[in-house]
């Protein structure tokens, strides 16, 4: 049985990388999400689905939250909300408290909300699968692997193997 959930924080570009780079993690799809009021503005996020059996929702909240500005309350937050966005109350309770957990265990304040997933929009074809099109530019070197080389450095566990690496 696969699962599934929303993730935004930084640029969907990154997020997508981020996610794609990630064992059982079986689709990402870079867009926007809406919650309910007052986040029902879209911000740009990704859609996630993977295999409990590889990958847990405590390890996806965790590589998260380490890999966008998760504890910053910064100008730009209308755009690139810092969110878990989950389908049913379980998820999140689940995810509240994994946060609250690694908040306790990093001694940050975390920003990232927990809301509903209530609609996702797409991003255009020409921008899907950025960082795999684009992986020697100047964005992808500048913001998306110094992502990747934090999770390869500290989820190398979760980090696909080099046979099929993004």
């Amino acid at each position: 049985m696969v699962q599934s959930s929303g993730f935004g924080g930084g640029c969907h570009w990154c997020t997508e990388a981020v996610f794609q780079s990630l064992r059982g993690v079986m689709d990402v799809k870079q867009g926007f999400i809406a919650s309910s009021p007052p986040h029902d503005s879209f911000s740009e996020a990704v859609a996630v689905t993977w295999d409990p059996a590889l990958i847990t929702f405590d390890d996806l909240i965790a590589v998260h939250l380490a890999t966008h500005s998760s504890a910053s309350h910064h100008k730009m937050r209308g755009k690139y909300r810092s969110a878990i966005y989950v389908h049913d109350a379980a998820d999140g309770e689940a995810a509240r408290r994994i946060i609250d957990m690694i908040a306790q265990q990093t001694d940050s304040d975390i920003v990232t909300e927990v809301l509903s997933f209530e609609a996702f929009k797409p991003s255009d074809t020409r921008f899907k699968d950025y960082y795999v099109r684009n992986r020697n530019g100047p964005f992808c070197e500048a913001y998306i692997e110094p992502k990747l080389a934090l999770l390869r450095q500290r989820f190398a566990g979760l980090w696909l193997d080099a046979a099929t690496d993004v």
